[in-house]
This record gives structure tokens, sequence and C-alpha cells, in this order.
């Protein structure tokens, strides 16, 4: 059985992610590339724009690299794939008024993706993770089920009946 025609763009991408070069991403994304994840406001929609999202990444995680945890799941036409991953890095430099906090981080996340027509490089990207988990091991917010995470949930409302005394 041969591997889908997506397998070796989706080891580009990774190593585009692991390597520290933005200009990696050239070799594997179309220029007319869109790209979302939970830490962007708006998508990405340029090799560049990719670029320069990768490199604030790579300052305050300098030793950042991606890893495939699963097999990669492609469509029957091999156009549409989801590689599951994990990021392993260590804060060592502000992040968007974050200080460093020298925490390692071990975040898995899904990256949902479309080749282009040729199945050569990527055209779309969406890429999911568990941000809430990743500030917990940041040391940025409490752990699911303490003390401070249900205090955290009253503070924002739920939880907390009004009508209560």
């Amino acid at each position: 059985m041969s591997a889908a025609p997506g397998e070796a763009v989706l080891d580009g991408w990774e190593s585009a992610w692991s390597g520290r070069d933005g200009s990696a991403f050239a070799t594997v994304c179309s220029p007319e590339i869109h790209y979302e994840d939970p830490v962007l406001d708006q998508p990405i929609e340029t090799v560049e724009g990719l670029a320069g999202h990768a490199a604030r990444l790579w300052a305050a995680f300098p030793d950042a690299r991606m890893e495939t945890t699963a097999q990669r799941l492609w469509s029957p036409d091999g156009r549409f794939g989801c590689a599951p991953v994990k990021l392993l890095a260590t804060h060592k430099e502000e992040l968007a008024g974050l200080p460093a906090t020298g925490r390692f981080l071990v975040l898995h996340a899904v990256f949902y993706v479309e080749l282009d027509e040729r199945r050569e490089r990527l055209l779309r990207v969406r890429g999911f993770f568990d941000r809430y988990d990743a500030a917990v091991q940041l040391g940025v917010m409490p752990a699911r089920g303490t003390l401070g995470e249900r205090a955290l949930l009253m503070l924002r409302g739920f939880g907390w009946s009004r009508g209560a005394t």
C-alpha cells in the first residue's frame, strides 16, 4: 500500500514548525494558504504571515518541536487530511505580555488540512488544541477540578446562583 500524496507535505509541515526557518513554509504551503488556530484573532492568508506567526512561537519557545502522535487520516481522494501531533517546548521568553515561565509544555493538537488540486501543497490548514490546558501547563490558569478553577468559574458567573444566600 502506497502512502497518500499528502504524507510528504505533512512531513514538511512538521519539519517547518520544528526547524525554526520561516522560509520552509513556502515549500509546503500554497501562496494562497489559509491558516487558523485557537490563538489567532483572524485567519492568516499568506505564507509570510504564517512564517511570522511561527517566528513568535519560536521566540518564546526556542526549543519548540512538533511530532506526529498517531496515524494521519486521508479522504479517499487524498485531498483532505487530519494530522494528530504534539508540540513540545519550553517557555523561555515573553509571549503576548506573558513573562517566561520556564515551564515545559506538551500540547496535543490536530491539524485538518486541504491540499491544492495537484496534492503538492497545503491550501487550507485549521489547527485545534486546548488553550486552557496550555495555560494550565504554563501556570497561568488553575488546573481543572481544583478549588482555583471553581473560584474562577464563580467569578465568571458559572455555578453561582444569584438567588442563593
